[in-house]
């Protein structure tokens, strides 16, 4: 049995990441973009706790929670954003949001 270090969080951290960004560039449901900002988020949050358990320091871990704690606000305000543009215009679709320029 092989045991898990550093470089298996980095990579699954990186895996992840990339799935993430690869959501924001292909989806246009606003909604699965805003999922694959957090699965990014979550990807760094990974990195971060990794790197934390190498170093035995614990400021990584609480910078995972301030991040958590950001990632939360920012879906609140996203998924109100998303209601009343569905709402209102009976799409999420992402290029729906052109629209709402000055």
């Amino acid at each position: 049995m092989v045991p898990v270090t550093l470089t298996h969080y980095l990579v699954a951290s990186g895996l992840l990441f990339t799935i993430g960004i690869v959501g924001v560039i292909i989806r246009r449901n606003a909604l699965m973009i805003l999922l694959a900002i957090e699965l990014m988020l979550n990807a760094a949050n990974l990195s971060f706790v990794a790197f934390s358990r190498y170093l035995g320091q614990y400021s990584g871990q609480i910078f995972v929670f301030f991040i958590m704690i950001v990632a939360a606000a920012e879906v609140t305000v996203g998924l109100a954003i998303i209601i009343v543009m569905a709402r209102t215009r009976g799409t999420t679709d992402a290029d729906a949001l052109r629209g709402l320029k000055w």
